[in-house]
């Protein structure tokens, strides 16, 4: 009985998925579909709240830097990428973006739903990263906003609480079921589709960072010096949410020929 539920719900997944894509598919051919049934005002509230909140924050607590050197070679770099993101979707030339540097030894950043880009000065001092490298890590954080994958993630959760609900209502076992309808769901929708999505950014950041005229050799470089820096602190690939220092490497050194011409055509810094 459990397994037949299984089998009832997994084809739930199926039927769920792939609606639509919010991004063109470049010089690099992101063409994956995606499930959104969250709309993007509501996501895009919620991450301004969010960003708010940390800024706020951050300069009560005096670490919140907005001029000097490091904030401006931010803003150089990213007003650059920006730039390119309508050759994947032409409503960012009016999102309201913005740039947060916070003062904090993390490794980190991010690009919030709209455009709110945050950096740490851990990842910019303690990687000593080249502009080219800040592009790499900005690129793909930007990435993860045009396709938006936080977005993405909060209809994924929908959809899995919709077909575990749907599971345990119908079985004779509803916490049995339920538990193991969870681990399917973690394994078969949210590990796999969070490793397209870090996939997803590193190569839309690639071709971002060639367009900006930043070399995109540099974003092998780059994650390089991440993977030696975070070297035994990572679980194993099928469990993780991220690909491997290896693989993507792999995959970006792949990608260099496609956006090299990208690269040589472009204005540089």
């Amino acid at each position: 009985m459990i397994r037949k539920h299984i089998a009832s719900a997994l084809c739930s997944i199926a039927l769920l998925g792939a609606c639509t894509s919010t991004t063109a598919p470049g010089t690099i051919g992101i063409t994956r579909r995606q499930f959104l049934i969250i709309p993007a005002s509501t996501v895009e509230k919620i991450a301004l709240t969010q960003y708010a909140e940390q800024n706020s924050k951050a300069k009560s607590e005096g670490i919140l830097i907005e001029s000097g050197p490091e904030y401006e070679r931010l803003k150089k770099i990213g007003s650059r990428l920006i730039s390119q993101t309508k050759a994947f979707r032409g409503d960012t030339q009016q999102w309201k973006w913005q740039l947060t540097l916070i003062d904090e030894p993390v490794l980190n950043g991010s690009c919030a739903p709209g455009g709110k880009i945050t950096f740490y000065t851990g990842i910019i001092r303690q990687l000593h990263l080249s502009d080219a490298e800040i592009a790499a890590i900005m690129g793909h954080e930007i990435a993860h906003a045009l396709r938006e994958h936080g977005r993405e993630k909060v209809s994924e959760a929908m959809g899995q609480q919709f077909v575990i609900a749907a599971a345990a209502a119908s079985s004779k076992t509803p916490e049995q079921t339920a538990a193991i309808m969870g681990q399917a769901a973690n394994l078969l929708l949210t590990l796999p589709n969070s490793r397209d999505k870090e996939t997803e950014a590193d190569r839309i950041g690639l071709e971002l960072m060639a367009r900006a005229g930043y070399d995109p050799a540099a974003a092998i470089n780059v994650w390089r010096k991440m993977s030696a820096a975070t070297q035994g602190k990572n679980p194993p690939q099928f469990l993780s949410t991220h690909p491997s220092g290896a693989n993507r490497i792999a995959d970006l050194t792949s990608l260099q020929a496609m956006v090299r011409p990208l690269y040589d055509a472009a204005t540089k810094p």
